[in-house]
């Protein structure tokens, strides 16, 4: 049997405006670039998007995922900002973009980084793949490993730079994943992407994401360029309570990745809603359980749980919480125990899983014995 609870959310979350105005959301604006996509961070819906499963070259999009292993490591203590690694003959004849740094010369963890993140140095991306790994051969077996368990199903690294490869390969889709686990598990560490320059050997560099300058609300997050990949950027804005991610990849020029990733941002900012439907651990319904030492169980879910709208909409949602029954103990705490059906206007809109939020143990033979009885009845 199945047990049904349903509901208004916006008789409980969203207060339905008097006067509001139903305006129709008009198409995404067209994008110079031969791949791209835009996500929000909360929700992790996709908004606009157009070949983001086709492979690309990813470049220097590429030092995304060298900085997330190099924020593992030191997130795990196997190095620190304040330790030197030496640099080799391999990092300080890296092609392309460098910081500069001199082979048989031991430079501050804390200042590679910043000459990966803000100089884009392949110098430096070698020497942290070799001071974590050993080698850089290494550094890009843990970043495929890596890779996989984000869920970058269309990715393989074969080095820690972009430098083109044959298997160094990538996809809008995949690189959006792993923008938003930098931002995610290592809010620590991004800000980084927000610095506009950086000085090391007396060299002044500026970071090449033209947006940190004239979109306040930017504040990363990395570009990337080589003579296939074309002129790509991952850029991220927080306006208020809201996050999204752009990915442009394959443009014309260096100005038109940014020019393109700033209507993908506006488009988002200005049509779509982040809706906060639940929050992580909240008690949001409870179901009746059999043969337990309690009769019912608390659901809810593991994450804070949100929806991307169109502008104007959210107050015409509705959810449905169904239980699977007969739910019978014993149940774990974070076990799935129903799901909560969201529908737009009627129509099914999208679906999660409830979790339990609490034990409940094996009740005793008699309890056990009584609710069989009841069950057959049911």
């Amino acid at each position: 049997m199945r047990r049904t609870k349903p509901f208004f959310l916006f008789l409980l979350l969203f207060p339905s405006p008097l006067f509001a105005q139903q305006l129709p959301v008009p198409p995404p604006p067209s994008i110079a670039a031969k791949s791209y996509l835009l996500t929000d961070y909360y929700s992790k819906q996709i908004i606009v998007e157009q070949n983001i499963n086709q492979r690309i070259e990813p470049a220097s999009l590429t030092k995304l995922m060298t900085a997330y292993l190099t924020f593992a490591a030191l997130k795990q203590k196997q190095i620190a900002l304040d330790q030197k690694l030496l640099v080799s003959t391999h990092a300080w004849h890296a092609e392309g973009s460098r910081m500069f740094i001199e082979p048989g010369k031991s430079v501050k963890v804390e200042d590679l980084i910043r000459g990966m993140v803000v100089e884009s140095g392949n110098d430096a991306c070698i020497a942290l793949a070799e001071g974590i790994a050993g080698s850089e051969k290494t550094f890009a077996e843990m970043m495929n490993s890596e890779a996989q368990r984000l869920g970058m199903k269309n990715t393989h690294f074969a080095n820690s730079t972009g430098l083109p490869d044959p298997q160094h390969y990538s996809t809008a889709y995949d690189l959006s994943l792993l923008a938003a686990a930098i931002i995610n598990d290592f809010p620590e560490y991004y800000p980084l992407y927000s610095i506009k320059e950086y000085k090391y050997n007396n060299i002044m560099q500026y970071n090449r994401n033209r947006l940190l300058w004239t979109d306040p609300y930017v504040d990363g997050i990395k570009t990337g360029y080589t003579e296939n990949a074309g002129y790509c950027l991952i850029s991220s804005a927080k306006r208020g309570p809201r996050r999204l991610i752009a990915v442009t990849l394959d443009t014309a020029s260096d100005s038109l990745r940014a020019t393109e990733s700033q209507k993908l941002l506006n488009y988002g900012f200005l049509f779509y809603d982040t809706v906060h439907l639940y929050s992580k651990g909240q008690a949001v319904t409870s179901f009746t359980v059999w043969k337990g030492e309690e009769n019912s169980v608390r659901a809810g879910f593991t994450d804070d749980l949100y929806l991307s709208l169109p502008k104007g909409q959210s107050e015409r949602l509705k959810a449905t919480m169904e239980s699977q029954q007969p739910l019978t103990a014993p149940i774990t705490a974070g076990q799935k125990v129903g799901v909560v059906k969201i529908t737009l206007d009627g129509k099914p809109l999208a679906e999660y899983p409830l979790i339990a939020l609490d034990n409940v143990e094996l009740a005793n033979i008699l309890v056990r014995g009584w609710d069989s009885l009841r069950l057959l009845f049911n």
